[in-house]
């Protein structure tokens, strides 16, 4: 059996899966289908939360930056695993105290007013249909690539079977299919690092073996580390070392607002922050953010070996090569669509530093259909229908040359010629991966809609069937929005993730904070605070990634703050709204005031808010 047929029988089976476990947890409660009833346990929900956590963009997009980037993309490894720690120790226990469904419920209660639940809702929508559309576009890899599938009919198929599950038992069908999709997607990402590192270095642990000497048979001289290797391979190239600090746009205080802004974007995320809400106590919470950094962690400490195993495997694969040479991988993934490389007229394949000129001066472009060169400076290439396209174009959409960057884990295993049933197993786990994040995301906007919209504001008489009537609903109408994101990705996965995490931070980071450890700040400068902030982050992401404006330069800071850092600028000018205007706004009711204390207060001192006894706005 080949690739592909390991594939379908894998995914069938998890889809099946998946399925079976949302038929056998289906819910007819509000409670249970937005915070599965509060009874999962800790080690479980810790589980789900891994796998909520553990994205298309931390499974297929992350290790594929630190490839390309080297040392600095070691930023997003940092930032993440530094944000969830960061919100299980500073928010989660405080806001499993509130007892609430949702983040707009703590905002809305906690401001004490139905504006501020609107702007809640407004940026928890905004924030998960982008967090969302970086899942779809994992989605439609896998699919392309390893199912031979039409990338749209990939997405549409990804999210019948989300809208399937999510609908039928909510939160407590998606947590109990999250936990299965755990061990599905880490299974898929273990095995082949472990494979390829005992395959390069014989070495059965990737973190050690990444720091090993490559084995004779492979570098064909003994003593040569891998790293040391990988540093020699950039160099020649002309690139920067693998393990160069802060290189080119990518300095020091990109990295630090980068890095920030994904830390305080965790903290910010509406659908990590709700799996807290479904424990059955602060100390169950606690111990599920324990459980969760856990099972996190055997991804994420893997990643670096994943991301220097392909690198030097993709480099010594592919470099100098003529066409006719080139591995059976590179033709696998060429058909997707996602793999460009360069020939400089020599008719071997390069993949330097150079610049497009001097690239395109004499270039062609190899792997695909030649139609037609008009002059030095315009190429153009075969687009698959009667015109042709700009491959100038082409390559300055994809990064220059090389492959895209959302291919490398999923490709890795092929480079490195493992077992069919290992890279099969890997297009499982990708999908596992964007599938868990998807289905949290998409029950964070129905409850946004349904809860909080149209129970809290619109209808505070509606019956638990209309809730759920509405709910579903909702879920409905977001599976095709993001269906069309998917379809239609504004980026690559981590970037797209990336600005979801950046508009969190700029607008509930600073509004969860304060109302947890602040009793004077009031409704109106916690509103303004957080319109001012996702305002700013996402004019200046839009602006610079949609209508090619510039990086900010501030006039002293030369580089100017990438796109995926503004959320740290939109965070403090968040902050600095809100603390500027409390003086001289009203102070929050003594009922605020006092449900305040009794969320500060240590378990057993103080009640939590029940949620059916939660006051209505």
């Amino acid at each position: 059996m080949g690739v592909q047929g390991w594939t379908y029988l894998f995914v069938i089976f998890s889809f099946g899966l998946y399925l079976t476990i949302a038929w056998r947890c289906r819910v007819r409660t509000t409670k249970g289908f937005y915070v599965a009833g509060q009874g999962i346990p800790a080690i479980a929900n810790g589980m789900a939360t891994g796998a909520d956590w553990m994205s298309a963009a931390s499974f297929i997009s992350m290790a594929g930056l630190i490839s390309a980037m080297g040392y600095a993309g070691g930023v997003y490894l940092m930032g993440w695993t530094g944000g969830y720690v960061l919100l299980a120790l500073l928010l989660a226990p405080y806001l499993r105290k509130f007892g609430h469904y949702t983040v707009p419920d703590f905002i809305g209660d906690r401001y004490d007013s139905t504006v501020a639940r609107l702007a809640a809702v407004i940026c928890a929508i905004f924030v998960s249909f982008t967090y969302v559309a970086g899942q779809m576009r994992g989605v439609g890899i896998v699919f392309s690539r390893f199912l031979e599938i039409d990338v749209n009919v990939g997405v549409i198929v990804g999210m019948a079977i989300v809208f399937v599950y999510a609908t039928l038992g909510g939160m407590k069908g998606i947590t109990w299919t999250q936990v299965a999709q755990y061990w599905v997607l880490i299974t898929a990402f273990l095995i082949p690092a472990i494979a390829i590192s005992i395959k390069l270095t014989g070495v059965p642990l990737p973190q050690l073996g990444l720091g090993s000497t490559l084995d004779p048979a492979v570098a064909g001289e003994s003593g040569v580390y891998l790293l040391e290797k990988l540093n020699q391979i950039q160099q020649d190239l002309g690139f920067a070392s693998y393990t160069d600090t802060f290189v080119g746009k990518w300095d020091k205080m990109n990295v630090f607002c980068v890095a920030l802004a994904l830390m305080t974007g965790t903290a910010g995320l509406p659908h990590v922050i709700v799996r807290f809400y479904t424990v059955k106590s602060v100390k169950a919470a606690r111990w599920s953010a324990f459980w969760a950094l856990f099972f996190i962690s055997l991804l994420y400490l893997t990643a670096p070996a994943t991301a220097g195993f392909a690198r030097y495997y993709m480099i010594r694969g592919l470099n100098g090569k003529t066409y006719e040479e080139l591995p059976q991988w590179f033709h696998n993934w060429k058909e997707t669509g996602l793999i460009l490389w360069l020939d400089d007229g020599d008719g071997h394949l390069r993949y330097s530093a150079r610049e497009d000129n001097e690239v395109f001066r004499n270039g062609k472009l190899s792997g695909v259909e030649m139609a037609d060169i008009r002059t030095a400076h315009q190429l153009w290439i075969d687009s698959g229908g009667a015109r042709g396209v700009d491959g100038r174009a082409v390559l300055r959409k994809k990064g220059l040359s090389g492959p895209d960057r959302d291919i490398i884990v999923l490709a890795t295993p092929e480079m490195a010629e493992l077992a069919d049933w290992i890279i099969a197993l890997v297009a499982a786990g990708g999908l596992a991966a964007a599938l868990s994040t998807a289905s949290g995301l998409l029950l964070v906007i129905s409850s946004s809609v349904a809860h909080d919209l149209y129970y809290r504001v619109i209808n505070n008489r509606a019956t638990e069937k209309q809730r759920l009537a509405v709910g579903r609903g909702v879920i409905g109408i977001a599976v095709v929005v993001a269906g069309l994101l998917g379809i239609y990705p504004p980026g690559f996965v981590s970037q797209v993730v990336a600005f979801a995490f950046g508009l969190a931070a700029a607008s509930f980071f600073p509004a969860i904070v304060l109302g947890i450890f602040s009793k004077r700040v009031g409704t109106v400068p916690a509103v303004c605070g957080m319109m001012a902030g996702i305002g700013f982050t996402a004019f200046y992401i839009i602006a610079c990634v949609f209508f090619g404006m510039q990086p900010w330069t501030y006039g002293i800071y030369a580089n100017g703050i990438h796109p995926q850092g503004m959320g740290s600028v939109g965070m403090l000018l968040n902050f600095a709204v809100t603390l500027g205007l409390t003086p001289f706004c009203q102070r929050p009711s003594e009922a605020v005031i006092d449900m305040v204390d009794s969320v500060r207060e240590p378990e057993g001192v103080g009640p939590a808010v029940d949620i059916d006894s939660a006051p209505e706005h």
